[in-house]
């Protein structure tokens, strides 16, 4: 049996080349796609700044919830990618406060990978939320 899926996108080039969509709900989950830190014509911002990356990726993951009438509170879990351990526990400091108002209650997990899918990335976000 099939399960309905909405799917949201940017309308960016990659997401029809390498076939996926930057969002699917299934009932009240939300799961994004990594989300990174490209602007809205696809242009890579802050190479070689995670701050800037990280605070761009979290902009994208709130564009996308936004299509689905979620906020960052609807996130339940996140995972952050990064080729800097050190230059993402800095930033995420005051940047995850930022981002979800406060002291966020989520489940986060952060790992150090060698690169992303293009080498100028520092970061991709992964997310669940919940409607």
């Amino acid at each position: 049996m099939a399960i309905k899926k909405e799917e949201k996108s940017f309308n960016m080039p990659g997401e029809e080349e390498y076939a996926y969509t930057q969002a699917v709900k299934v009932g009240d989950t939300i799961y994004l796609s990594g989300q990174v830190s490209h602007d809205d014509k696809g242009n890579i911002l802050g190479v070689e700044d995670m701050a800037v990356q990280m605070r761009q990726a979290y902009a994208n993951v709130q564009e996308i919830l936004t299509q689905y009438g979620a906020t960052m509170e609807n996130v339940v879990d996140e995972v952050l990618f990064v080729t800097d351990m050190e230059a993402a526990m800095a930033a995420v400091v005051t940047i995850r406060k930022d981002v979800y108002s406060g002291h966020p209650v989520l489940a986060s997990t952060m790992v150090q990978v060698q690169r992303l899918a293009f080498p100028e990335f520092m970061i991709e976000i992964k997310c669940t939320a919940k409607v």
